[in-house]
């Protein structure tokens, strides 16, 4: 008996030693080991499965100052003053994202996807604009914000011992997230340590050390099956005077488009996938661009030749939701071998942050760029009911591009940032196959301790010291620098030796992904918005005209290009106290069921067929001068559901013609008079309706997320 009552007695004491509450460390074990504690907890529950979704969130722009009910004005920027910012921001304006509005999305995720997503991609920016004076930005505040967001994402998709990440997040550096924004000077450097630290959750331990070298990185999102690369943009963005392109082996930019190349020639070779993903888009018209030239050509090429890899590309930055289409004709190998020169490039860098203006001239010359496609054939217009193909300057009959492979993509989701209305994509792919195959885990139990705040402290004060010694003057002499070394003839740039194109997929291999329905093929996205103008629930009144208010000789044009002072500007609200309704995200469209996308998954030849319905015009048949291989026999049918009638508005009640109107009608293709015009006879404003590409204006309701109405959007096109 009394043996008996001392093994009970030990067990007893056992369990007493190391009971503790749920979540709670012991306090012997160091934190870097905590994880193999927690694990047989997490293992307990139910095992997770892929339900086919991810979550890709940018732009967030969080900014501690914001104030509820302060002007909206450019001088106040909604920090101060009195005006209609709502609770959860001032919708259509340059304001950025008060604290109630981050708080609120990641309620809304909490309560309504996140159990149902199996990563997250979240491309940057989450820190607040420099956009006031009176309050310029620091280090600390750009990395305060970023550490916030950054835990409240780590929380939210913790299991219950917040130990541990459920699902795999992939976070990439944006151009606000540094100072001064947009220049980032080669790695290793203070940013990069900084940002290690606060991602040590999110990199895993094995490319932790080549983060601090360039800042990019992958996560086997579905280990063995799908990886999802983090591109560091910044250093092939062509705002950054702190880099230069990816042209000299020195550059930062050249060595990510290398570790790139080989990273994905090892996916090929293990039998996996690749979703990429960054900030700054590769957008690039004929007159604009974002990124380097020699960069965006390296990128190119390598979406070709891995085109049996790559997915898709995925970024955020423009605030527009839109798509941009590579087109392998546009790739110049001789300038990738040194054998142009790249200053001969005559496209201008786009607009920091794009005004809505700014973003339609973009558009629009996107549009014109997809005229010139040429689509494969969709399921009604398959092989048996093409006509014959146009013959080539030998004789020879073109080649059919049954899957679209001359072309990639890349897509540009919205923003939470109420530059229009906070918006967030669910994007959907195919898990055929993947039932079985084991899942993402985290590795916590191999991150780096936490340091003490002491550290944190002093990297802060190491960081302000570098940002106050890098004035605007040092930045403008670094720009002349840059633009020198790029068009002074007689500085001979040491250019890649013996450039090598990779190889492309095997002759026998069938289309990837990006291509072909297939495992890992995106399906379609779901499109969330936040009606911040219902939402705020805000009732203004005019307010007394000041002297910056005078606006009555501007143009539309003038209007745009100023300060957005939001939906509400030059008003104030007639309630003292801010009254919003309750908070809610709410679907905008869905490509599954959208009936003038027709989108039948997010294929290459899914998007290459939209942007050539986008891009037609009426009373032209097919896109003026468009080379097709094929003319489908009903093309003509297809063409009466592509237009509609609609108001010709253009004629005053006086008779008499607004210029701008005129200027925007000689821009404008789908005007019938403007055709009239092209055939030689004298211009003559038209009388009654008129016809309109539908799928056109529907691509720019969804460009600006549903915050421009459809008469104002006429004036874009």
């Amino acid at each position: 008996m009394s043996l008996s009552r001392c093994i009970l007695g030990l067990a007893c004491l056992w369990h007493g030693v190391i009971a503790s509450p749920p979540g709670a460390v012991p306090s012997n074990i160091p934190i870097a080991q905590t994880a193999t504690v927690a694990q047989p907890i997490a293992n307990s529950a139910a095992p997770r499965k892929l339900h086919g979704k991810f979550l890709h969130i940018t732009d967030l722009h969080p900014d501690q100052f914001y104030k509820p009910h302060s002007s909206t004005d450019e001088a106040d920027a909604c920090h101060r003053g009195k005006g209609p910012a709502g609770v959860y921001g001032a919708e259509v304006s340059d304001c950025d994202t008060p604290f109630a509005l981050i708080n609120a999305t990641f309620d809304w995720i909490a309560a309504n996807i996140k159990d149902d997503i199996d990563f997250v991609i979240w491309t940057g920016d989450t820190a607040r604009h420099d956009s006031d004076e009176e309050i310029p930005r620091s280090a600390d505040q750009v990395l305060g914000t970023n550490r916030w967001i950054a835990d409240k994402i780590a929380e939210l998709f913790s299991d219950s011992t917040g130990q541990n990440l459920e699902i795999p997040i992939v976070p990439t550096l944006g151009n606000n997230d540094i100072l001064p924004h947009n220049i980032l000077l080669p790695g290793p450097n203070p940013w990069l340590q900084q940002y290690t630290h606060l991602w040590r959750r999110f990199i895993p331990e094995e490319q932790r050390h080549g983060f601090q070298f360039g800042g990019w990185f992958y996560v086997e999102v579905i280990p063995d099956r799908l990886a999802v690369f983090s591109l560091n943009t910044l250093y092939l963005f062509d705002r950054n005077a702190g880099t230069d392109g990816c042209a000299r082996p020195s550059e930062p930019g050249y060595k990510q488009m290398e570790w790139l190349r080989i990273q994905l020639q090892i996916m090929r070779e293990r039998g996996m996938k690749a979703i990429l993903t960054g900030h700054v888009p590769p957008a690039r018209t004929d007159s604009k661009k974002l990124w380097d030239e020699n960069c965006w050509q390296k990128y190119s090429l390598w979406l070709r030749q891995y085109r049996d890899v790559v997915v898709s590309g995925l970024f955020g930055h423009m605030n527009i939701d839109h798509f941009v289409i590579h087109d392998e004709h546009d790739i110049n190998v001789g300038l990738l071998a040194g054998l142009a020169d790249d200053s001969i490039d005559t496209r201008e860098a786009m607009d920091d942050e794009l005004s809505i203006t700014g973003a339609a001239d973009y558009l629009l010359e996107l549009r014109q760029n997809w005229a010139k496609l040429q689509p494969p054939p969709t399921d009604s217009k398959s092989p048996s009911k093409m006509k014959k193909g146009k013959k080539g300057r030998k004789g020879k009959k073109k080649k059919t591009d049954l899957w679209g492979e001359r072309y990639s993509l890349s897509l540009v989701s919205p923003s939470i940032v109420p530059n229009y209305y906070p918006a967030l994509r669910i994007v959907e792919y195919n898990t055929s196959g993947l039932e079985n195959t084991p899942l993402w885990r985290d590795a916590a139990k191999n991150v780096m301790p936490i340091e003490l705040e002491q550290n944190d402290r002093q990297k802060h004060l190491d960081l302000k010291r570098r940002h106050l010694s890098h004035t605007e003057e040092d930045d403008e002499i670094d720009a002349q620098k840059k633009k020198g070394k790029k068009n002074k003839g007689g500085d001979s740039k040491p250019k890649e030796p013996d450039f090598l194109i990779p190889h492309p997929p095997a002759k026998s291999s069938p289309p990837g992904p990006a291509y072909s329905p297939q495992p890992l093929t995106l399906t379609g996205y779901t499109q969330y918005f936040a009606n911040l103008t219902h939402i705020n629930n805000i009732t203004t009144e005019d307010r007394p005209a000041l002297s910056s208010d005078n606006e009555e000789d501007e143009t539309w044009v003038d209007w745009l290009l100023r300060w957005r002072k939001g939906r509400h500007g030059n008003k104030k609200p007639t309630h003292p106290e801010p009254d919003p309704r309750q908070f809610n995200f709410e679907v905008e469209y869905s490509t599954f069921d959208d009936k003038l996308y027709k989108l039948g998954d997010l294929t290459v030849k899914s998007y290459v067929d939209l942007a050539y319905r986008i891009s037609k015009q009426p009373n032209e048949g097919k896109a003026k001068g468009v080379d097709v291989t094929y003319e489908s026999e009903d093309e003509e049918e297809e063409d009466k559901d592509l237009f509609e009638d609609v108001e010709d508005e253009d004629e005053g009640e006086d008779g008499d013609d607004d210029p701008n109107d005129d200027e925007e009608s000689e821009d404008d293709s789908d005007d019938e008079e403007l055709h009239d015009e092209k055939k030689g006879g004298k211009k003559h404003k038209k009388k009654g309706k008129k016809k309109q590409n539908k799928i056109w204006m529907h691509f720019l309701t969804h460009a600006f997320v549903s915050t421009v109405e459809k008469e104002d959007l006429k004036k874009f096109t």
